[in-house]
């Protein structure tokens, strides 16, 4: 927690704004910023961290190693355990129902006997009903076996009945483009299909398994040489925020709707409502945060992450809104590219990011940023983090709650901003 407020004393030294103002700009109480800065509390999201560390200017190398501090921090908040309540005093030992007892100890001891009398009366029940159940079977069989001589009633046992298997249903959003993919990013279908096709850096790596559908909770592990049980439980875990902000103004997203029924545009910490309530797309591209972290002692290697495509189609003919208008020019930051209207889309580093393998455990994370991006497909689409500590190995599927990211191409599609000040979109000039 300490190291966390470090951090932030130094960036907020160097900003050379008082507690007053940052607390004024990140609407904040001032006694609320002075804890955050003491280290007498860690925020529950890292959402007004990260304001507090952009508004003091703070670097994108700053601002990897802020959110790696919080994640420590807010971990190490998380394992203070509760204090246990002692246990009673113990009964003597050999003390029986004397006179000292009272009538309410005879009580007690009278309903205890009723009671244990009450379960020796339902087994003897219950033993009697199973009797009467296997009597009334070897009855059935008696009817059924041999009849006339030794000849059997039927020939053949008669065959279990096997309902139907259901045909598989599409994501459900009803976009009215003929294009009903699962969300889930499941299939049936081999390695091989085109509705689920694995693109990778190099050759495919046989043996890894795939990650199952449902997102995260249902990835699949697998264990050289170890025991079942060791592939209960993975060795990382991963935190995803689909929609961050490398620069609002390169933000866009395409909503089926007119202008006037859009509500204004939204901060990056309250994007994903907005997407959800809208049915918004990311549009031209998206700018994702991956946060991986080792859980336990042990070490894990991450040896790859690959892109998966679960779907192609033409761009989404939606109206295109920026989050912010009149920025000026773009925001470099390390990071991982994926082009993908390439045929075969990978991650490639971009800005100085070191390419894969990385180490993670419990104290020190890794943040990744992943900038995807299409100028003329509508792309649904996850990601697959290979792993290993040990003898262990497997696949991390990395999407959206469960879903795969959207991505879709905005070239000539009609533009909107909202302008500082304004009250409504306005179609862009250049649209």
């Amino acid at each position: 927690m300490a190291s966390l407020a470090e951090l932030l004393r130094e960036l907020k030294e160097r900003s050379g704004f008082s507690y007053g103002v940052l607390a004024k700009r990140l609407h904040m109480s001032t006694s609320t910023l002075h804890r955050y800065c003491n280290g007498d509390a860690v925020p529950v999201d890292f959402a007004p961290v990260e304001r507090f560390a952009r508004l003091c200017k703070a670097s994108p190398e700053e601002l990897v190693e802020v959110h790696r501090r919080w994640i420590l921090a807010d971990a190490a908040k998380g394992q203070k355990a509760e204090p246990r309540p002692e246990p009673g005093p113990e009964p003597e030992a050999g003390a029986g129902a004397g006179a000292g007892q009272g009538p309410e100890a005879e009580a007690a001891g009278a309903h205890s006997f009723l009671g244990a009398g009450r379960r020796r009366l339902v087994t003897l029940v219950s033993a009697a009903a199973g009797v009467a159940v296997i009597a009334v079977g070897s009855v059935a069989l008696a009817m059924n076996g041999d009849d006339d001589g030794g000849h059997k009633r039927n020939g053949k046992a008669a065959a279990p009945a096997h309902p139907s298997a259901s045909p598989d249903g599409g994501d459900g959003e009803g976009e009215g483009e003929g294009n009903k993919d699962r969300s889930d990013g499941k299939s049936t279908k081999k390695e091989g299909d085109p509705s689920v096709s694995p693109f990778r850096k190099g050759s495919p790596k046989s043996g890894v398994p795939r990650a199952g559908g449902g997102g995260r909770g249902g990835n699949e592990t697998s264990s050289a040489g170890g025991s079942a049980s060791d592939d209960l439980v993975e060795p990382l875990t991963t935190r995803t925020r689909p929609y961050v902000y490398e620069d609002a103004c390169t933000q866009h997203f395409l909503v089926n709707r007119k202008a006037n029924e859009v509500p204004q545009p939204p901060s990056e910490q309250d994007a994903p409502a907005w997407v959800a309530d809208l049915g918004a797309v990311s549009s031209g591209e998206q700018f994702i945060e991956v946060t991986v972290q080792g859980i336990g002692e042990e070490t894990v290697v991450l040896q790859d992450l690959d892109v998966r495509v679960q779907s192609t189609s033409a761009p989404l003919a939606w109206n295109d809104y920026a989050m912010e208008t009149g920025c000026g020019g773009k925001v470099n930051t390390r990071s991982f590219g994926v082009d993908l209207d390439d045929n075969a889309p990978r991650t490639t580093p971009k800005g100085g990011q070191r390419d894969f393998p990385y180490k993670v455990s419990e104290n020190d994370p890794e943040v990744f940023y992943i900038k995807a991006h299409t100028t003329s497909h509508d792309v649904r689409w996850y990601l697959e983090l290979e792993w290993s500590s040990g003898k262990r190995h497997g696949t991390l599927r990395i999407d959206d709650q469960g879903k795969p990211f959207r991505t879709s191409g905005r070239e000539e599609r009609p533009s909107y901003g909202w302008p500082p000040g304004s009250s409504k979109w306005y179609r862009q000039l250049d649209s």
